[in-house]
């Protein structure tokens, strides 16, 4: 199976309670060393990359203030810029893939090639480039639009924006630089220019970086509406969802391989990972304390702020002990969907779906011995549920360290996971 691990720059992940968990280190985040410690963890336990998701503003849309969220620690209360951490981790770390967040609605496909070239060059072939399109109004306040761009509109947009990065990473041949001697420093038949001009973007090219140890970074994608599904087929290699079961992880699983045929893919040319919070104890009673003491820490109106800035929609305005009901989103509309057939089967109040988005944005969590964790993973894989997971921390910097010390041992002694990396190019870790 492969592994990646999920993380933003900032005060949460996944959970957002991670900041007010006793063993985080408080304002950590702010530190380099507190990443450094968290992405040699990840190299000692083989994982084949980590990722940054990010956000461009601060929660805005509970309450119409970015009060409430920043007040209570949201998930969007910081959010450091994750490539100027992944090039400092570039220089302490040698095999594991670095990835970062960028959004197709608020960069160019010019400068957005360069950071990933760049990166891709420092990092020996590492980078990765987890691809959102961008969903709530705050970011539109922050970059002059008047409202975010409709679902359809900002998945033309990230289709052009893909074709023309791929384009630019393109425009010099593996074969063109020379620096040899005469002062010949490149052979300028081999570096093109790309002209390209379309409906959104109009870029002449080429790039002012030789082509990269991977050409390209990885596209990581997580969209789960059926546009976003489409997309990942298309473009992604690496596909990033939340599912809280079986029988869901085999309908995404299926559904997303079977849509890959119709871009000229191969269902195996793309690795469905599937989130995962897990909690490893020395026994099963210690594993559920471990998760109840991190899930008592989850406020209900710090999940409905992220709620609200991850839906585009002010949930302050819906009454706490009432069902969702039937809301239109604008925002991630797939997880929404997953979240109100969460409440239907549960009966559960606003309130109660706010604590569940606060403990983990609807990830599932499991608890028990290393061996337990193990089997879990071994299960959904072998089931057709997922190629692998993200693995997502309930407290950092050493949230990762209990999984990477008991779990991977017993994945690499039952030949389910790599006992080493094979080469240092990410693509080649997702290969093997």
């Amino acid at each position: 199976m492969h592994l990646a691990a999920f993380l933003i720059a900032g005060n949460a992940a996944h959970s957002q309670a991670l900041w007010r968990h006793p063993e985080s280190r408080r304002g950590g985040f702010l530190e380099l060393d507190y990443y450094r410690h968290i992405a040699q963890t990840l190299e000692r336990g083989k994982f084949d990359l980590l990722f940054f998701a990010d956000r461009l503003a601060v929660s805005t849309r509970y309450g119409e203030s970015h009060r409430h969220g920043i007040a209570v620690g949201d998930q969007d209360a910081t959010r450091l810029d994750p490539l100027p951490i992944l090039g400092a981790l570039a220089a302490v770390t040698r095999h594991i893939g670095l990835g970062a967040t960028r959004s197709t609605t608020y960069s160019q496909p010019y400068s957005l090639a360069r950071e990933f070239a760049t990166l891709d060059h420092l990092s020996g072939g590492r980078a990765a480039w987890n691809v959102v399109t961008s969903v709530n109004q705050g970011e539109a306040d922050n970059f002059g639009l008047k409202e975010t761009l409709p679902h359809d509109v900002r998945y033309d947009r990230a289709d052009e924006f893909l074709e023309v990065a791929h384009k630019l990473w393109r425009s010099w041949s593996p074969q063109a630089l020379h620096l040899g001697a005469g002062g010949r420093y490149a052979d300028a038949a081999l570096v093109e220019a790309i002209d390209h001009h379309g409906a959104h973007f109009s870029v002449r090219g080429p790039l002012n970086i030789p082509s990269s140890p991977q050409g390209s970074p990885v596209i990581i994608q997580a969209g789960s509406s059926e546009r976003g599904q489409d997309f990942a087929a298309r473009w992604s290699e690496v596909v990033f969802n939340i599912q809280p079961d079986l029988p869901r992880l085999q309908r995404f699983y299926g559904d997303l391989k079977g849509r890959a045929e119709k871009f000229g893919r191969r269902p195996q040319d793309i690795k469905i990972l599937s989130a995962v919070m897990p909690f490893v104890g020395a026994s099963r009673a210690h594993a559920e304390e471990l998760r109840e003491q991190a899930n008592a820490l989850a406020d209900p109106l710090v999940g409905l702020s992220t709620l609200s800035s991850h839906m585009n929609v002010d949930f302050s305005a819906y009454t706490l002990d009432a069902p969702i009901g039937d809301v239109q989103v604008s925002g991630i509309q797939g997880l929404f969907k997953l979240l109100k057939e969460i409440s239907a089967e549960r009966q559960l109040t606003l309130a109660d779906a706010g604590r569940l988005y606060a403990q983990g944005v609807l990830t599932p969590q499991v608890a028990g011995t290393a061996a337990d964790v193990a089997d879990w993973l071994e299960h959904i894989v072998a089931q057709g549920g997922a190629d692998g997971f993200v693995i997502s921390p309930s407290h950092l910097p050493h949230g990762f360290d209990d999984f990477v010390d008991g779990v991977v041992p017993e994945l690499q002694r039952r030949g389910s996971f790599r006992r080493d990396y094979d080469g240092r190019q990410l693509r080649a870790h997702l290969a093997a």
